[in-house]
């Protein structure tokens, strides 16, 4: 088997084996196949597509690349969630030990900044000490233990998407539904669970442009999990602006802390309420998503979901002392300098892609595998859509490391922030949920 002929193939249309997939998850998995041939298969996948056998294929063949978690001995279910992609969206770090402290265990496998979009890894590790390289022994003991654990993919964990993952970002070879489908379900997969939540993002900021691909990516994720006996809930969340306020790394920690408070914005604390009722439901401890909703927000109240942070945080080597001071701990911007509104009006939008590619020309993302990031950098907005301004009122603020980060951030936000004088409505923040049963307007 030559895989000068598997891309030639796919080149044309055509379509590739189950052996055929395996072949190359095994051969990206051990370094036996070149990178200029793997890039050239994947861009033909972008450009020809792929049938949902061979995505099936392709999600089989980089799961049984490496390990899985066992995790089956545990008396609680076992539930995940995992998003798509998003720009401000640091839900993870709230969500993981939130559902932790109302009983239901979160074994969690994230990546780090995908093209325009944030990393759950490159956020976590802004707090000093904080390990996300765990073996997978490692976090079966500490889910065990506390409840939940955040990782990256190690060497055991489906060792051919951790490559493949890299390479997509670095070869404009993202925004294709089955390598997004087939690189979220193999991680997810190998972590044993008992269920799963999807956030698959719409709008301007999400990586597959219109809804019916997004429902598409939904519903080929769920027949995904019910390949593999997972039962998967997806919910659709606007992407058109960013999550919350702070878009960066360090920054959006904070933004975290506030709102295992609960002192974070209202589209944070939503999002998180919606997807995390879908886990406690999954997960049995609740038979209705009011109820579950409820149990949440008393386990924010009470102080039990920033208690399970700390833990979170104290088992994984980070400083705790995040949880009571994130400004002290965390580093800070060499700059803040505020971005002004050029005149009288209405916030017509506030672009997400826009926002994220910013992020990355301050420093805080990666145009190349191998870059590293400064966690202190990104934007801390002040105005979303709809909100009425006055000329000088500040609409953001730019954390920069030097005044050439400024003015990225400041020709980012130029072209990212519209003012207007027409009204603005809003979209709903979730619109749409996905299951085996079928798709539900929530709208």
């Amino acid at each position: 088997m030559k895989l000068r002929d598997l891309i030639a193939r796919k080149r044309d249309g055509g379509e590739l084996s189950a052996p055929e997939w395996t072949f190359v998850a095994q051969g990206v998995a051990n370094d036996s196949l070149p990178d200029y041939q793997i890039a050239a298969l994947l861009m033909a996948c972008v450009l020809r597509g792929m049938t949902p056998d061979e995505t099936v294929a392709l999600t089989d063949a980089m799961l049984n690349s490496g390990r899985s978690l066992d995790l089956g001995h545990l008396s609680v279910a076992r539930v995940d969630k995992h998003s798509t992609g998003g720009v401000g969206d640091k839900v993870s770090l709230v969500l993981a030990p939130l559902v932790a402290a109302c009983g239901v265990a979160v074994p969690m496998v994230s990546g780090r900044g995908l093209g325009h979009t944030g990393g759950t890894l490159d956020k976590l590790e802004a707090i000093p000490g904080f390990n996300t390289r765990l073996s997978l022994a490692a976090a079966a003991r500490q889910v065990e233990r506390i409840g939940c654990v955040i990782i990256g993919q190690t060497d055991e964990i489906a060792p051919a998407d951790r490559k493949l993952y890299a390479m997509r970002d670095a070869t404009g070879t993202v925004a294709a539904m089955p390598l997004i489908a087939a690189s979220i379900m193999s991680k997810k997969l190998a972590e044993g669970l008992t269920g799963l939540v999807l956030d698959v993002k719409t709008g301007v900021g999400a990586f597959l442009p219109t809804l019916d691909e997004e429902l598409a990516l939904a519903r080929q994720m769920v027949a995904l999990g019910e390949h593999h006996n997972c039962p998967v809930v997806v919910l659709l969340s606007n992407m058109d602006f960013p999550l919350g306020r702070e878009c960066g790394n360090g920054n959006e920690v904070e933004e975290s802390v506030a709102a295992l408070r609960g002192d974070g914005p209202p589209d944070l604390r939503e999002l998180t309420l919606r997807l995390g009722a879908e886990m406690l439901v999954l997960g049995g401890v609740e038979s209705t998503v009011e109820a579950a909703t409820r149990r949440l927000e008393a386990a924010i109240a009470s102080g039990a979901a920033l208690e399970k942070f700390r833990e979170l945080v104290i088992a994984q080597g980070g400083d705790p002392a995040v949880c009571d001071d994130p400004q002290r701990v965390l580093a800070q911007p060499v700059l803040r300098v505020p971005y002004p509104a050029s005149r009288d009006g209405v916030v017509q939008r506030v672009n997400a892609l826009t926002v994220g590619r910013g992020i990355t020309a301050l420093g805080g993302g990666r145009q190349a595998m191998e870059d590293s990031i400064d966690h202190s950098v990104g934007f801390s907005l002040r105005a979303i859509p709809g909100d009425r301004v006055r000329r000088g009122d500040v609409l953001a603020e730019i954390l920069a490391a030097d005044s050439a980060g400024v003015e990225a951030g400041k020709l980012a936000l130029d072209e990212a922030i519209a003012i207007g004088d027409a009204a603005v409505t809003l979209p709903p923040l979730v619109s749409h949920r996905v299951t085996g049963s079928g798709v539900e307007r929530l709208a």
